[in-house]
């Protein structure tokens, strides 16, 4: 997606208010404390999967293996929160949602971001069989065990957009799907970092 203040810029255009990009100011602390709630739960759920053999492996990423401490800090703080998750869900929970749910309502907003968001991951899901371990046992090396572990991340990451979209329709923020975003993905870092 285009960077957060055109994506901004496109909304006011397309006469959408701070409300409708889930950034109204008098929902933010309401936000803030659905976010707080859905981080501890991830490391909750986190830390139980790392503790447990049975699925201790799926931390494992090979894409990660050369990365320091330092290196883990910049993605979980910088990285993440700004390159994926600020601009991810301005674009897709925000403006996107926002406008669609003006024009066409709620089930339409979920659908059309949810759709676009499992989309805007097919290139980084390429790979993904090879990349993590734990998904060789299940899926092999074969093309169609390559598709299907493919495929079945942008069908994750579609629902996960649902979840994303449900999380802003019920806080009003964009702070709540934003914690979430960002604990699933920064603390899989971390997880696989101290587990390796």
């Amino acid at each position: 997606p285009p960077p957060p203040p055109l994506l901004l810029a496109v909304l006011a255009a397309a006469g959408g208010t701070w409300t409708d990009a889930g950034l109204d100011p008098s929902t933010l602390g309401r936000g803030a404390r659905w976010a707080s709630v859905l981080v501890g739960a991830v490391a909750v759920v986190y830390a139980a999967g790392a503790l447990l053999p049975a699925t201790r492996g799926l931390f494992e990423d090979q894409r990660h293996n050369g990365l320091t401490g330092a290196g883990i800090a910049f993605r979980m703080f910088v990285k993440v929160p700004v390159c994926t998750v600020l601009l991810e869900e301005i674009a897709f929970r925000g403006v996107l949602y926002g406008l669609v749910r003006r024009a066409r309502g709620t089930v339409w907003a979920t659908a059309v971001s949810s759709v676009l968001f499992g989309l805007w991951h097919v290139l980084p899901s390429l790979g993904l069989a090879a990349a993590v371990p734990a998904l060789e046992p299940v899926f092999g090396h074969s093309v169609l065990g390559t598709a299907v572990v493919d495929f079945g991340a942008v069908l994750f990451t579609g629902a996960a957009g649902v979840v994303f979209c449900e999380l802003r329709r019920r806080s009003g923020s964009l702070l709540a799907p934003m914690g979430l975003h960002w604990a699933v993905n920064a603390l899989g870092y971390l997880g696989g970092f101290l587990l390796r």
